[in-house]
């Protein structure tokens, strides 16, 4: 057969040759070791935190290297595309402070390697399938499902390998006039690679089956059998299929490095044939660890989006976590010695930790929701008040506009998110912008409940208790002064004026000075514990505290 006319009749109009692009997209003038890594996710709409995970590996191993970091939109699949995906996934990443050097944002695109959209990339990939059709590495494939489906029930029956290749890529052995003519007679037809690679159970021995050796990034070298599949290439659309379109996009992009999860080792053998067939260098493969969680039965699974709703990046912004908490979380999977450095630089930005490859785990990554609470407890804990006051601001306002009330007096509000973080034992109460809200809701009318009951021990005494500490009242009083008036109170009432007295003679008091205590906290906070209730009594002033008191007497 004449590849050449071959070619020329599956695309009679190309603009441009391989050898255009290849000037067009030169190698990039970069340090020898800077690295370029890019995105690549669909416009589906849902931006997972599988895509954050894989972009802050990518951004740590760009810029640190002082290479480049792109954002391509691999949106070749017209069934999955969401109208304002693209917005979303740059906003979803730029609020985790994931920023692109070059490709697709908001204004348009920039950088010199693109079209960054695959869609708009038609012409190149076609180019490289012509080149592949002149060279006699692929053929139009006219095949129906209709005639797949049979191909696949003959397979299973004989027990052979599911596919199309070999004997059964009926299309490959079609010369020029039958394809001639079953292209003017409409027929339609995919572009498949005709691979020269026999499938394994044509080797009467296992060890003559050909492998593909690969050192991935991560998992250090892999082995595994060569594809063998006639795959497709171009679709019956014209579109190219993810393993084209990536394979040339990566060699034009002048990619280093390809962050993908484990989910696509599968794929590793397609794609190395694609890159040699095509004479393009391999990039550097590094396939990260599968997020895993714990289920109700302490097994090991998948994290779902059915299932979980920690796996959208939504969640994190919904529930009002702050970023350089979720960053940190991932850093303490992504990088076996994250948390060791963290405690030993408690000054420096995250940004500055040295990530390594060779650090990354290559089994699943535990994720685990309460220790991203306690990170978020250490973050916050290092943001001043005024920061504070910011993140809870910009959340509010787009989550909870209704707590616009809260930010009338900052000062006060300042002075509540101060609160007990300057003590001895300094207090970390802050998780997320919702639990903060939470958190400090007592101190607004507006959210103020009673959430606790009180003790036993004090049933029927709250008046009482609540009548005299008001009778003595004084808002100038230190911390000593105030609480030597509440002993004086159980004193009075019968209470032991230390906890081990009451415990050890239960029989000679009413309960202890604690109990008599919580009274006070329960009617000035709702609950039974908080920081300590002389300093929210000193934030909240006189009047607000006195009325809280006055108001629980009332309603007893």
């Amino acid at each position: 057969m004449n590849n050449t006319m071959l070619g020329d009749l599956l695309f009679p109009n190309l603009e441009h040759t391989t050898e255009y692009y290849e000037s067009k997209y030169p190698l990039r003038r970069i340090d020898q070791e800077a690295k370029v890594c890019r995105l690549g996710p669909s416009p589906t709409g849902f931006i997972h935190l599988g895509n954050l995970y894989g972009a802050l590996v990518d951004e740590r191993l760009s810029h640190q290297s002082g290479g480049s970091f792109y954002l391509r939109i691999e949106d070749t699949d017209d069934k999955r595309k969401v109208d304002g995906a693209i917005d979303k996934i740059i906003d979803g990443l730029a609020f985790f402070d994931i920023r692109f050097d070059e490709g697709v944002n908001k204004e348009g695109e920039l950088g010199d390697y693109g079209p960054y959209t695959q869609s708009e990339r038609v012409h190149i990939y076609h180019a490289f399938a012509k080149k592949l059709v002149n060279e006699g590495k692929a053929y139009p494939c006219f095949l129906t499902e209709d005639e797949i489906s049979k191909i696949r029930a003959e397979q299973e029956n004989n027990k052979k390998t599911p596919g199309i290749y070999g004997d059964y890529a009926k299309s490959r052995f079609l010369s020029f006039d039958e394809i001639k003519s079953k292209i003017e007679a409409g027929e339609e037809y995919v572009l498949r690679l005709k691979s020269c690679v026999l499938p394994p159970d044509a080797y009467e021995d296992s060890s003559q089956v050909i492998k593909v050796r690969v050192n991935d990034g991560i998992r250090g070298s892999l082995e595994m059998p060569a594809n063998f599949q006639d795959v497709v290439l171009l679709k019956k659309n014209g579109i190219p299929t993810y393993h084209f379109a990536h394979v040339i996009d990566d060699h034009l992009m002048r990619t280093t490095h390809v962050v993908r999860g484990a989910e696509w080792l599968s794929t590793l053998p397609i794609h190395v044939e694609l890159f040699n067939t095509l004479g393009f260098d391999l990039p550097v493969y590094c396939h990260t660890a599968q997020l895993m969680k714990l289920d109700e039965n302490g097994n090991k699974r998948k994290l779902s989006k059915r299932e979980d709703p920690e796996l959208s990046l939504n969640f994190y912004r919904e529930e009002g976590y702050h970023p350089l908490a979720v960053k940190e979380y991932l850093l303490t999977i992504l990088n076996s010695d994250f948390e060791e450095w963290r405690a030993d630089h408690l000054e420096l930005s995250c940004d500055e930790f040295p990530f390594k490859l060779e650090k990354m785990s290559n089994s699943g990554a535990l994720f685990d929701l309460n220790k991203l609470k306690d990170i978020s407890k250490d973050v916050l804990f290092r943001l001043n008040a005024e920061a504070l006051f910011d993140f809870l601001k910009r959340w509010s306002e787009e989550f909870r506009p209704d707590l616009d009330f809260m930010f009338t007096d900052k000062d006060y509000l300042l002075q509540i998110l101060d609160l007990g973080r300057n003590d001895a034992k300094p207090r970390k109460d802050f998780i997320s912008a919702s639990q903060m809200v939470e958190f400090i809701s007592y101190f607004f009318d507006k959210l103020f409940r009673i959430e606790d009951e009180m003790s036993i021990e004090v049933k029927g005494y709250e008046k009482q208790i609540l009548t005299m500490y008001l009778d003595t009242y004084n808002h100038d009083d230190s911390q000593e002064q105030w609480f030597e008036k509440i002993r004086e109170i159980a004193g009075q009432l019968g209470y032991a004026l230390k906890p081990k007295d009451y415990k050890k003679n239960p029989d000679q008091y009413k309960g202890h000075v604690g109990h008599v205590s919580s009274v006070i906290r329960i009617a000035l906070v709702g609950r039974s514990t908080s920081p300590d209730v002389w300093a929210i009594q000193q934030i909240m002033g006189e009047q607000q505290a006195k009325a809280r008191f006055q108001k629980y007497c009332q309603e007893l």
